[in-house]
């Protein structure tokens, strides 16, 4: 049980600092869909930014280490509160980590108006200080199981000192590197972190029985995306053919997809907080296969792929995670407003039309982009005006947090 020293300190600190969650996802989806916004205005022609490097390099790096960051280290930091029952970050520690986010999202909207080292270790900062602040309870209590999402954190800064360090020598392919792996990274966390709790939230939201792991199959899909990363990473996967590469991806789409077949996807059709979280696991498979069908067909290029991940997996998987999370860790029903179906199936939609529509339809690429960024926007700008309420006040049972 959490031992809260001062009860009174807790009651009066602002509910936005009592835990990692909501600093973390209001600032994360508020930025996601400014910087979506902003995105499309500089590729219309009616705005031009001063950011650092260019704005294709800021829009990949701020997506992945800006957007996506800030999710995964409110959710793991709010989460190890559970595992280990001790107080997760929060207060004066919070807020300082949420200042270092903000600072590097700043940073290198204005990079073109500051030192380069100034601005790459603020940015930088943030990854490693959130692998500090999980890991000490997680040690205090010899807590093992998670202790792997520490050096997963730190993986990741890694890949964003990649992309900087590829940037300012010339080189793309570190720069790609960078990003590239950080893409796989946490898409292996997705698979990681959907494989413990879809089949759990499935049971207990349907009121059926929970469909029971398979370890072999566990260990080779997630053992598959492991090896993967580790052979693009580490550039080993320069050493094999293009249809080594390709059948490896494939394998890793085949073991995905039956391990979410499994959870019985067709049983959740009447309950958004659970057919978005499947439909949104469902796009690692699609992501896999196209990654292995880029090598050998010259209209689906890599950017295609990737954002099947990306647009895909992450941004339906954070949505949905970001509703049900945000209910749960307050204290309030996992009842979402009704809105939320509409913000749920938005950002599907953006997911297909970016991924799919230019595929099929060159002719109206840009189009699609377009329609794609304003359906993504418009579906994390719900959320925020849906939950800033939520939020911004203490939790609806009167617990810390």
């Amino acid at each position: 049980m959490i031992q809260i020293t001062d009860l009174q300190v807790e009651q009066k600190m602002w509910p936005l600092l009592r835990q990692a969650f909501r600093p973390m996802f209001l600032l994360g989806a508020s930025f996601s869909a400014l910087a979506m916004l902003l995105w499309l205005a500089v590729l219309s022609g009616y705005l031009q930014l001063p950011v650092y490097a260019n704005v294709m390099f800021w829009h990949s790096h701020e997506m992945l280490f800006g957007f996506v960051a800030a999710i995964v280290v409110g959710f793991l930091l709010t989460a190890v509160q559970n595992w280990t029952g001790m107080r997760a970050t929060h207060g004066r520690t919070l807020a300082i980590l949420t200042m270092v986010w903000l600072l590097g999202r700043l940073a290198l909207l204005f990079g073109g108006f500051l030192p380069v080292y100034v601005l790459i270790i603020i940015d930088l900062l943030f990854l490693p200080l959130a692998a500090v602040l999980l890991s000490i309870p997680l040690i205090a209590v010899r807590q093992q199981r998670n202790l792997f999402f520490v050096p997963v954190l730190l993986l990741l800064a890694l890949c964003n000192g990649l992309m900087y360090f590829g940037y300012e020598t010339g080189r793309f392919d570190i720069q790609r590197l960078g990003s590239q792996n950080a893409v796989l990274l946490i898409a292996l966390l997705i698979a990681i972190v959907g494989g413990r709790v879809i089949p759990m939230f499935t049971a207990n939201g349907t009121m059926t029985k929970k469909v029971q792991p398979i370890l072999w199959l566990d260990r080779l899909s997630l053992g598959s995306l492991w090896l993967i990363f580790t052979l693009q990473i580490t550039q080993l996967n320069a050493w094999f053919a293009d249809e080594f590469m390709a059948v490896l991806y494939t394998v890793a789409a085949l073991l995905l997809a039956v391990r979410c077949a499994r959870w019985k996807s067709w049983i959740t059709w009447r309950f958004p907080l659970l057919w978005s979280l499947h439909v949104a696991y469902w796009f690692l498979p699609i992501g896999l296969v196209l990654y292995a069908l880029h090598y050998f067909l010259p209209g689906l290029t890599l950017s295609t792929a990737t954002h099947a991940l990306t647009a895909g997996a992450m941004g339906c998987m954070i949505l949905a995670m970001l509703a049900r999370v945000s209910l749960g860790h307050s204290g309030r029903p996992l009842q979402p407003k009704r809105m939320m179906s509409l913000a749920f199936l938005l950002v599907i939609i953006a997911a297909l039309l970016r991924v799919f529509a230019p595929w099929w339809l060159q002719a109206y690429t840009f189009n699609w982009y377009v329609y794609a960024g304003l359906a993504w926007s418009l579906a994390y700008l719900i959320y925020v005006v849906v939950y800033l309420p939520i939020l911004t006040r203490p939790r609806a049972d009167g617990r810390p947090g």
